[in-house]
């Protein structure tokens, strides 16, 4: 074994070293290998579940988003209807305000034809009271003596229902 010495190598202190080297990887393996190894697992993991969940709230918002846009389409719909209904709800008030108003109408005017066809009947009553005490006061003083003043009257009142007779045909 003289060749191996002549190249400066002790053979007992390439054992040891060896035996050391061997040792240390050992120890590095337990004590720094599969902790470093256990982390990066760890971390790989934790990195692995963030994108899931980066995943999970980037559907729940598409699904979120989508949900508004249903919301805001269907209150849009709920919305165009309420105005519909008021539209519709104003259309009928209006229309029953002017038939209300209507009938109103008619009936002042109704009522105003009668309170003229009373006053006028009233008028020509009074008229022809009127008349005929003027006819009988003029008799008189044309014959100058007193008449019987209820037969002329009743002539007169005759002579009056004939020629209102008259007038209405």
């Amino acid at each position: 074994m003289g060749g191996i010495t002549d190249l400066g190598i002790n053979l007992p202190i390439l054992v040891a070293q060896v035996i050391n080297v061997v040792i240390l990887f050992v120890l590095l393996y337990v004590v720094a290998y599969k902790p470093i190894m256990r982390m990066l697992d760890e971390r790989s993991r934790r990195i692995k579940e963030g994108m899931e969940q980066a995943e999970a709230v980037k559907e729940q918002a598409a699904h979120a988003e989508e949900e508004i846009k249903k919301q805001l389409e269907a209150a849009s719909r709920e919305g165009q209807e309420r105005i519909a209904r008021a539209i519709k709800s104003g259309d009928e008030i209006r229309q029953k305000s002017q038939e209300d108003a209507r009938q109103d109408a008619e009936i002042l005017v109704t009522r105003a034809r009668a309170d003229i066809s009373r006053e006028r009947d009233e008028a020509i009553g009074e008229l022809r009271k009127e008349f005929a005490e003027l006819t009988i006061l003029a008799a008189e003083k044309v014959i100058d003596r007193s008449l019987d003043k209820r037969a002329h009257r009743e002539l007169i009142d005759k002579v009056l229902q004939e020629s209102s007779g008259l007038k209405k045909e």
